[in-house]
């Protein structure tokens, strides 16, 4: 198969190419640009291969497109960013070259190889074409482990070969490849050959020499995949979910007392990270993998909160709060940002229960406003969430439940543009109270402090200075207060 018309729309190659013969070196790209070219998937990822000196043929590529070269001698690479008409593309260069393990490091002894040796080292078949650049054969495809062949079939395939000593192999050198291969199966849909998941789930131990940045880089590929559902419970049936996400685990199962069960929570979790994935339109496409991990965390704590209760059968009073106190530490075992992101999922673990509540009683503008204020700009991620959480096989059920969520939404709308309350602060504040009464911070400001606040929010009083503070001034005087004023 040739594919030198499709890499002549792109004028890298050209370039890359006519460098590589100037220098006399044989030059191939490689990998996952090869993948996503077959299978027609924008890529902005090139690897290049050559059987030399890569840094070499950077340089010479760099100096041709005007592009700074980033070299990286320890590991024989150079990178150059190139800006191709709006778009940037990395290409990476390097020489060929293969690799060795030692039994507790996943970091590899590398040596200069042959182009088949480097192809040999690859993860997967779909990941070993190559795609020479050289003149002679400009556009041929290098396929020795049949890797076209597994993208029609689309199965995720480990090269056989004697020098990688089969999958158990590719996994005892690399252990990552094996969260990889859950990893590409969920991005594209593929399914893992049989042979190569044995080996993940024999495997699956070495996982713990992997480092967690490492594996929630491949971790929240899953998470952001089309249906991320298929790639955990890949992650679960392989024995890697235990090891990696110990707290996701403890959901699963059903406990059955006096004929009253409960679902699955494990499997609703999972419905609930699809049902995000579904959205025709996500609210904030940049907060998207936040808002993916505030449905995977969402009923984290019901495991510690289960009780049985012989009238109302299982429940899981409190599971919101204490799933949000667990939440970082969660992020940080997991090496996870502790920034504005976790805040964000913490929040949504809080209140994923409150809008549901609101469906199922008389909405009081009082309880409305307390909703805003406290999910203030999140509001939107919050009600995604909560849409999502319905997960019910009963077709009128969700229905049901989903226009009531309508009106909670319009009324939460309409309020909204009545009283100004996202990102709420009270007019009245614990320095004002201070001021007016001559006091010093003590339990009295702060109860004071609150009264307004629930005030404002009751909708007794508006958050403005003319009609708050004359509200404050007469519960001053009913505990007994003297203004600065009055006291002279």
């Amino acid at each position: 198969m040739n594919f030198s018309d499709t890499l002549h729309k792109n004028p890298i190659f050209d370039i890359i190419a006519h460098q590589a013969d100037l220098l006399g070196l044989q030059v191939y790209v490689i990998g996952g640009f090869v993948r996503d070219l077959v299978l027609t998937r924008p890529s902005k990822d090139i690897d290049v291969v050559c059987i030399g000196s890569g840094i070499q043929l950077a340089e010479a590529v760099g100096k041709s497109v005007q592009a700074t070269v980033a070299v990286f001698p320890n590991f024989g690479t150079a990178m150059l960013r190139i800006n191709q008409e709006g778009e940037g593309l990395e290409v990476e260069f390097v020489g060929a070259r293969k690799e060795s393990y030692r039994a507790d490091s996943r970091k590899p002894i590398v040596e200069d190889g042959t182009l088949e040796d480097d192809q040999n080292r690859r993860d997967f078949t779909i990941n070993a074409m190559g795609i020479s650049l050289n003149k002679a054969d400009f556009g041929e495809l290098l396929d020795p482990f049949d890797g076209l062949k597994d993208l029609k079939r689309k199965i995720i395939r480990t090269p056989s070969s004697q020098i990688q000593g089969g999958p158990d192999g590719t996994f005892s050198d690399d252990p990552l490849r094996m969260m990889r291969a859950i990893r590409f199966a969920s991005q594209l849909g593929f399914d893992i050959e049989p042979d190569t998941f044995e080996a993940i789930v024999r495997m699956n131990e070495r996982i713990t020499i992997v480092s967690p940045e490492r594996i929630i880089d491949e971790l929240n590929k899953i998470v952001l995949s089309p249906t991320p559902s298929y790639g955990f419970k890949l992650l679960y049936h392989a024995g890697l979910l235990e090891r990696i996400f110990p707290e996701l685990i403890a959901l699963r199962g059903v406990e059955t007392i006096e004929g009253k069960g409960h679902k699955d929570n494990f499997y609703h979790t999972l419905q609930v990270l699809d049902n995000i994935a579904a959205r025709a339109n996500p609210v904030d496409p940049e907060n998207e993998l936040w808002l993916r991990w505030a449905a995977l965390l969402h009923d984290i704590a019901k495991p510690a909160t289960k009780r049985f209760d012989a009238k109302v059968g299982w429940t899981f009073h409190g599971h919101e709060d204490m799933g949000a106190r667990w939440v970082p530490n969660i992020f940080r075992r997991l090496k996870l940002p502790l920034n504005e992101h976790m805040r964000f999922v913490q929040k949504l673990v809080r209140l994923h229960l409150r809008p549901i509540a609101l469906t199922k009683e008389q909405i009081t503008d009082s309880a409305l406003r307390r909703l805003l204020v406290d999910a203030g700009d999140d509001l939107e991620g919050l009600m995604a969430l909560c849409r999502a959480d319905i997960t019910s096989k009963n077709y009128e059920k969700v229905q049901k439940h989903l226009r009531n969520f309508d009106r909670v939404e319009r009324k939460l709308h309409d309020l909204e543009e009545r009283d100004k309350l996202r990102n709420f602060q009270p007019v009245i504040t614990g320095e004002l109270i201070m001021e007016t009464f001559n006091l010093t911070p003590s339990k009295e400001v702060g109860e004071l402090k609150t009264m307004m606040r629930e005030a404002i929010l009751d909708g007794l009083i508006p958050n403005s200075l003319d009609e708050a503070y004359p509200f404050l001034l007469a519960e001053g005087r009913k505990r007994g207060l003297t203004t600065k004023t009055n006291a002279a």
